[in-house]
């Protein structure tokens, strides 16, 4: 799931954004002291060495997190944290904050110098990582990995890509992260974000087939609108403009490349291109304006929050919206159903891949005020046990006072239950910990089953859009040294803005066929070249495995 309430797999991407770090050398707790950023808010020294959990005398260490607003104000509720404490003996003395405090309070704190022992879902930008990690405010821990959490180790020998995706350009690793597989390349769950669900009540009161074309779906459009089957509440199409898998991205694709959340693309000849200034950019967006002046489109869509965006959606106003799954907007409605991919006006079909991963570098750092190294990568290797991952990552079992998202087999192994009409992504915010953790296409059938949402998700995906998706690649989460990354981010805080306002207020207000050239010149003034030469400098170094 995402923060944008997306019933991601990735529970996450739910939280926060991936903590990149680069910075000291030599051992973890030698670096950070040279630095001089010892922290005064962790836990005493306990002296421990060769540590076997169950520890025989209880002791405490003291972390930062952040949860959901619906989640157990103390995490140690948890039914997970519970097990976790009795199997380990180790208690954790969490401050949490939810998500909408958990950044600026996080930041105060490291500011102030007064360090927990580490941060779970740490939620940090890469830049931030980068500073903390020069500033020995976070540490090295390949050491910790190689020696301590054989685990992860194992995780990352046998998938080595993970590897070098949380490999600085210095060659430490500062941070522990978040994978979970759900297919891999084109098949992977995070192929398409933006679904687009059009409401097949409607077609079939009104007598229509389901649309084909770009004109097709014009026409249902202006059937639904002019018959309005749900009165004077009738929304023939809405969407939230530039928000991830609500966007109508997706829909450019009959018109060319097409559009996806971060507006990068990789061509067949492995090149980075930015979808934003491409000539099927223009058109799709033209036609978007057309439906827009026609009244198809909501007049909300381009200022609506997520909760006005849901209300509409319950309460079935809608005749076509975008979302990462349907529940998460109309419930389980089965009057809504994917529209397919529609063939554009020179008679193209194609889905506009994402660069969506089940991948986060960042979900957890261990800060230099931590004086019990060994005790605490030996407790975050244990969230790597793949039975323990995958509990992490859904949820548990056996609670008397919880729904449960699984069921525990006489094998041993993990069975998704049935949720009926419990919202996956609200359970799991209850219930699971999330944070550091692997679940690999190899445990489905061994550790665990996929969860129902995600077999039925898949199972679309792979019947009617991973066909005409014609991308063979993506733009993987790659890490950039400091000054790359400092610079990409200050050139991406212009370019990004002006393309994003600039597409809402085309399709709103019109315009783009005569500001396109202006446009397009535009971005290469503010730095769209020298973006594009960083992404393709660091993707094919990532692709020669340097």
């Amino acid at each position: 799931m995402k923060k944008t309430k997306k019933v991601s797999y990735l529970v996450t991407t739910a939280l926060a954004a991936s903590l990149l770090v680069a910075g000291c050398s030599h051992s973890s707790s030698s670096s950070a002291s040279a630095n001089g950023a010892k922290g005064t808010n962790s836990s005493p020294n306990y002296a421990l060495k060769n540590v076997k959990f169950p520890l025989q005398k209880k002791v405490t260490l003291k972390f930062l997190t952040q949860s959901s607003p619906i989640a157990p104000k103390n995490p140690n509720d948890k039914l997970i944290w519970k097990r976790y404490e009795k199997d380990t003996n180790v208690h954790i003395d969490w401050t949490n904050y939810t998500w909408d405090q958990f950044g600026d309070k996080r930041n105060l704190e490291l500011a102030s110098g007064d360090f927990p022992d580490a941060i779970f879902q740490a939620g940090l930008s890469d830049n931030d990582i980068l500073r903390y990690a020069k500033q020995g405010v976070i540490i090295p821990v390949e050491d910790l990995i190689n020696k301590d959490m054989p685990n992860l180790k194992k995780v990352l020998d046998s998938h080595p890509e993970y590897k070098r995706l949380i490999t600085a350009s210095d060659g430490h690793i500062y941070s522990f992260p978040w994978i979970e597989e759900l297919g891999t390349g084109k098949e992977a769950i995070q192929a398409l974000d933006d679904i687009p669900w059009i409401n097949k009540k409607w077609l079939d009161q009104l007598g229509l087939k389901m649309p084909t074309t770009t004109d097709e779906l014009e026409k249902v459009l202006l059937a639904f609108k002019e018959k309005a089957p749900a009165g004077a509440d009738t929304v023939p199409m809405s969407f939230m403009i530039n928000h991830g898998g609500e966007d109508p991205a997706m829909l450019l694709g009959a018109f060319g490349m097409g559009d996806n959340d971060d507006h990068y693309m990789v061509k067949e000849d492995q090149k980075v291109v930015y979808t934003a200034n491409q000539p099927g950019y223009e058109k799709g967006i033209e036609w978007l304006h057309k439906l827009q002046t026609e009244g198809l489109i909501d007049k909300e869509a381009f200022t609506q929050d997520w909760n006005t965006y849901v209300a509409k959606g319950k309460n079935e106003r809608y005749g076509l919206y975008f979302t990462w799954d349907r529940a998460n907007i109309t419930g389980n409605n089965e009057d809504y159903v994917p529209l397919p991919p529609l063939k554009g006006p020179d008679g193209q079909i194609n889905v506009p891949r994402t660069n969506g991963y089940g991948f986060d570098r960042g979900r957890m750092v261990i800060t230099s005020a931590n004086q019990n190294l060994e005790l605490t990568a030996k407790w975050i290797d244990k969230a790597y046990e793949p039975i323990q991952s995958v509990q992490n990552n859904w949820g548990t079992y056996g609670d008397k006072k919880q729904q449960n998202i699984f069921e525990l087999t006489s094998n041993g192994s993990l069975k998704h239950l049935p949720l009926g009409t419990t919202s996956p992504w609200d359970l799991r915010q209850k219930t699971n910990v999330d944070g550091p953790l692997a679940v690999l296409n190899e445990y489905y059938g061994t550790v665990t089953t996929k969860p129902d949402d995600a077999a039925w998700r898949l199972n679309i995906l792979h019947s009617i859009y991973v066909p005409y998706m014609k991308a063979t690649y993506n733009y993987p989460p790659l890490f950039l040294d400091k000054d790359n990354q400092d610079q990409l981010t200050q050139l991406e805080s212009v370019v990004k803005p002006l393309v994003e306002r600039k597409k809402a207020e085309w399709i709103l207000k019109g315009g783009i066929e005569s500001q396109w050239n202006d446009y397009v010149k535009t971005l290469d003034k503010d730095g769209l070249s020298k973006i594009l030469s960083i992404k393709q400098q660091a993707y094919d170094k990532f692709n020669t495995g340097k």
